[in-house]
C-alpha cells in the first residue's frame, strides 16, 4: 500500500493511472503530458489555419481587381497579376487603349514662298499649299460600315481645310470631318477602318472620385504618342471659356479637373481609368505663371450624347435666337476708356461676344453709337445684328436685351445658358429690351441653327 495518496509518488500503478495511460494511446500525437501546453499549441495551430483560410477567401473574392461594371476582366493581359501587383494596372490599362489613340493633323492653306506666314482664308484653294497648322490627338471609339469613328476636340480641327490622322504604327490616313460643335469643344472624324482592330471602351465618368488614379494619353507638342499619369483633383469643375478666343468669356464648360500633365497636342486624347476605359476627353489646361498641375477633360458622360448627335446629324440641334451681341458691361468699359483717352478707334474696339459672319457697317466703322438707356440699367446685352427669328420679330441693331421670359440677363453667357438649358427648338420666348430709352417686349418662336460656323 502506498504511503501517500498521490499516485505520482506511488511505485504501484493504480487502476486510474492505467486507464489514463490507455486513453493517452489515442490522444493527439504531439500532445504534452501537461494539458495546459496542449491547449496553447492547439489554439496556435487553429489561429494559423484561420488566418490562411481568411487570406484565401479574400483573394478569391477580390483577386480579379475588378472595379465598377466589368472591371479588370476587360483587360485581356491582366489576369491574376492585376490583383497581386497593383503597379501593373496602369501599364495594362494604357496598353489596352493605346492602339486606339491617334494623332490628328490640322492642315490649312498657306501662301507659297519661304516662311510659314499666316493661313490663307477659306476658299483659297489653288492659291497656296497645304501645310500643318496644328496637331492634336483623338481616340477611336467604334467601327461601322468599314469606317472608324474618332473623337477629338473642336479646336484641334477648327479652320482645317484638310485633316490627317496618324495611327500608332505611324501610318497616315486621310480623315473627313463628320461633325463638330464649338460649344462643347467636340468633333467627330472618320477614317478607313482597314487594319484597325482595337477600339476604346467607353467608361462612366460619373463614377470617378477625387484622388482616383487616371491616365492621359495623347501627342504632346507633336512629339508622338505619350502617356502621363495623375489623379482626379475635382470630379466637377465649371470653367469659363472664350468661344471666339477673344478674351471674352461667353460660355461655361463642365470638366474634370486633373493633375496629369496636359500640353499642347494632348487635346482630344483620352483620359482613362485603371480599367482601361475612357472617362474623359483631354481638352485644356491653365497655363500661367505659378500654375502647376491643373488640366481639364470633358466628362465622357457629357461628351457621348454630343458625339452621337454629330454622327447622326453632323451638328448639335439647339434653339436659335438670331442675335449677335456684345455685353453691356463691355460697352461701359469702352465708354470709360474713351472718356479717359479719347476715341479708341477701330483697333481698340472691344470684340463682340459672338462675331457675325458679316458685321453691320456701324460696327465696322468704329464704336457702338451712344446708347440711350435709363440711369439704372447697367446689365444686359447689346444687339449688334439681328437675323432669323429675332429679325423677323423686329429686333434691331443697338437694342439692349435685359430680360428673357421675365428673367434678367446680364451677358451673352447668361443668354446662352438660358437658351440651351431652359428652351427647346420651337419654344416661344419673350424678350424685354430697350430701344431709344423705352422698354419694349417681343414674343416669337425660337428657330434652329444647324451650323456653329
Amino acid at each position: 500500500m502506498s504511503l501517500f495518496d498521490d499516485d505520482f509518488y506511488s511505485t504501484k500503478v493504480s487502476k486510474r493511472a492505467s486507464r489514463e495511460s490507455k486513453k493517452g494511446d489515442f490522444a493527439f500525437p504531439y500532445k504534452s503530458k501537461e494539458r495546459k501546453w496542449s491547449n496553447v499549441r492547439i489554439a496556435f495551430v487553429s489561429s494559423i489555419t484561420s488566418a490562411v483560410a481568411a487570406t484565401l477567401l479574400f483573394g478569391a473574392v477580390f483577386g480579379d481587381g475588378g472595379g465598377i461594371g466589368n472591371g479588370g476582366g476587360a483587360v485581356a493581359t491582366a489576369g491574376s497579376v492585376q490583383a497581386v501587383d497593383p503597379l501593373e494596372r496602369p501599364i495594362q490599362a494604357s496598353a489596352k487603349v493605346r492602339p486606339a489613340v491617334v494623332s490628328v493633323i490640322n492642315q490649312q492653306m498657306y501662301a507659297l514662298g519661304i516662311g510659314n506666314g499666316k493661313p490663307l482664308p477659306e476658299g483659297s484653294e489653288g492659291k497656296g499649299t497645304l501645310r500643318q497648322a496644328g496637331v492634336g490627338s483623338g481616340v477611336i471609339i467604334s467601327k461601322k460600315d468599314g469606317k472608324a469613328i474618332i473623337i477629338t476636340n473642336y479646336h484641334v480641327i477648327d479652320q482645317a481645310q484638310a485633316v490627317k490622322v496618324v495611327l500608332m504604327d505611324g501610318e497616315t490616313r486621310e480623315a473627313s470631318i463628320v461633325g463638330k460643335d464649338q460649344i462643347t469643344d467636340l468633333a467627330v472624324l472618320e477614317i478607313d477602318a482597314k487594319g484597325i482592330d482595337v477600339v476604346a471602351e467607353i467608361g462612366d465618368s460619373s463614377a470617378l472620385r477625387p484622388a482616383e488614379y487616371i491616365i492621359a494619353i495623347g501627342n504632346p507638342l507633336g512629339l508622338g504618342e505619350s502617356v502621363t499619369t495623375g489623379s482626379v483633383s475635382k470630379t466637377k469643375q465649371i470653367v469659363p471659356v472664350s468661344l471666339n478666343q477673344d478674351g471674352v468669356y461667353d460660355w461655361e464648360q463642365e470638366v474634370i479637373q486633373i493633375d496629369a500633365s496636359i500640353n499642347q497636342g494632348n487635346s482630344g486624347g483620352p483620359l482613362i481609368d485603371l480599367n482601361g476605359r475612357v472617362v474623359g476627353i483631354n481638352s485644356m489646361k491653365i497655363a500661367d505663371l505659378g500654375v502647376e498641375g491643373i488640366g481639364f477633360a470633358i466628362p465622357i458622360n457629357l461628351a457621348m450624347p454630343i458625339v452621337e448627335s454629330l454622327i447622326k446629324l453632323g451638328h448639335v440641334p439647339r434653339p436659335y435666337l438670331g442675335v449677335y451681341t456684345m455685353d453691356l458691361e463691355q460697352y461701359w468699359e469702352q465708354q470709360g476708356f474713351e472718356d479717359a483717352y479719347g476715341d479708341a478707334g477701330e483697333e481698340d474696339l472691344l470684340p463682340d461676344a459672338e462675331a457675325p459672319e458679316e458685321e453691320s457697317d456701324d460696327v465696322i466703322e468704329g464704336t457702338v453709337p451712344k446708347l440711350n438707356l435709363p440711369d439704372d440699367i447697367y446689365d444686359g446685352v447689346i444687339v449688334l445684328e439681328a437675323v432669323g427669328p429675332a429679325q423677323e420679330a423686329g429686333l434691331l441693331f443697338n437694342d439692349v436685351i435685359v430680360k428673357l421670359d421675365g428673367q434678367a440677363v446680364s451677358s451673352t453667357m447668361g443668354l446662352r445658358k438660358y437658351l440651351y438649358g431652359s428652351k427647346k427648338i420651337g419654344d416661344e420666348i419673350e424678350i424685354s429690351y430697350y430701344r431709344d430709352g423705352k422698354l419694349k417686349v417681343a414674343k416669337f418662336k425660337l428657330g434652329e441653327k444647324e451650323d456653329e460656323e
